[in-house]
C-alpha cells in the first residue's frame, strides 16, 4: 500500500513540476513579446538621422560616415 501511494505522490509531483515548468515558459514568452513590442515602439520613434531617405527605406552608411564626427586633427 505504501509502495502505490509513493508511486501516486511521485507522479503528482512529476505533474505540477512540468505545469510550472509550462508557466514559466508562458510568462517568458510574454515577456518577450511585451519587451520587443516596446523596442519597436523606440525604433520607430527615432527620427530619420540622415534627413535624405524616407522613412523606411534603407540607409547606405557611407553615406554618413565622419558627418557626425569632427575628423580634422
Amino acid at each position: 500500500m505504501a509502495e502505490a501511494t509513493g508511486i501516486a505522490s511521485l507522479a503528482s509531483g512529476l505533474s505540477q513540476a512540468r505545469i510550472q515548468s509550462e508557466v514559466q515558459t508562458s510568462v517568458a514568452r510574454k515577456a518577450l513579446d511585451i519587451q520587443e513590442s516596446t523596442a519597436q515602439q523606440l525604433v520607430d520613434a527615432l527620427p530619420d538621422a540622415s534627413g535624405a531617405a524616407p522613412a523606411g527605406s534603407p540607409v547606405n552608411p557611407g553615406d554618413r560616415v565622419g558627418a557626425f564626427v569632427d575628423t580634422s586633427a
